[in-house]
């Protein structure tokens, strides 16, 4: 296997292992569009890393991280219907980032890589950032996997019995906002939010508890991020998008099996 490809199958299999289980919660939350909220902010980090100089890593998670804080707070004042303010937020930051990239006169950027990611061109040092912010969330939501899951059946009833729904809530948001930042080279920006609901919602037809769905999401990202590597590298066509078509594909043959 070449040394291009191996590493890109290691950048996508970090993702979509991480991607499957936090997954999970964007499906069973209905969080789709809050995600696509996020990564829209992950471009307006690229512009800010282009012009201030500074890592696109490091400024990629630290504009998602904000966006995250900033929707959380904006959604407890209730002061305007959620899908309007992630309508307002989504678009705002993805035209923001955009207007700053045109900006970036000394710097030339393949921005189709940003908004449909480009997986074969992941660096190793990538992979510290894709297996170092997986750690993280791995370990996160293991220990908040049971509020997670009381607040997610029922919101009230978990703060009733003391578990500190609002904190997890903004946990969850930022875990979601570091995974979108870390894997937006993989498939891009405009696709990053489907590795999560695909994988997940697939899945979801397979198992019988919470814990398998999360394991099960994960293995169909893996077999996603397989599968479209390879039609990519045979058939040469975009990286980002043969994953995430593939993921489809999958789903699609999960609709045929029938629950027992």
């Amino acid at each position: 296997m070449p040394e291009l490809l191996l590493t890109a199958l290691l950048a996508g299999s970090g993702v979509a292992i991480v991607a499957g289980p936090l997954g999970c919660f964007v499906v069973w939350r209905k969080m789709a569009y809050f995600g696509d909220t996020l990564s829209h902010s992950a471009l307006l980090g690229v512009a800010l890393g282009l012009l201030l100089d500074i890592d696109l890593n490091l400024t990629i998670i630290v504009c998602s991280l904000f966006l995250a804080v900033l929707l959380v707070s904006l959604q407890e004042q209730q002061k305007m219907a959620s899908d309007t303010l992630l309508g307002i937020l989504a678009h705002s930051s993805l035209s923001l980032g955009l207007v700053a990239v045109s900006f970036s006169e000394n710097v030339r950027i393949d921005m189709m890589s940003y908004l449909f990611g480009d997986i074969l061109a992941t660096a190793p040092t990538d992979l510290l950032w894709i297996y170092g912010g997986g750690a993280l969330v791995l370990t996160t939501l293991a220990w908040l996997w049971r509020p997670l899951l009381a607040m997610t059946i029922h919101a009230e009833l978990a703060q009733v019995e003391g578990f500190p729904v609002k904190r997890t809530k903004l946990i969850l948001t930022l875990l979601m906002a570091l995974v979108i930042a870390v894997a937006m080279k993989i498939v891009g920006v405009l696709l990053i939010t489907s590795l999560m609901i695909i994988p997940a919602a697939t899945a979801q037809r397979f198992s019988r508890t919470p814990e398998q769905m999360a394991i099960i999401a994960g293995i169909i990202g893996l077999l996603s991020v397989a599968g479209g590597l390879t039609a990519s590298w045979q058939l040469d066509t975009p990286s980002g998008p043969s994953v995430v078509v593939c993921s489809f594909l999958i789903f699609v043959l999960g609709l045929s099996f029938k629950r027992s």
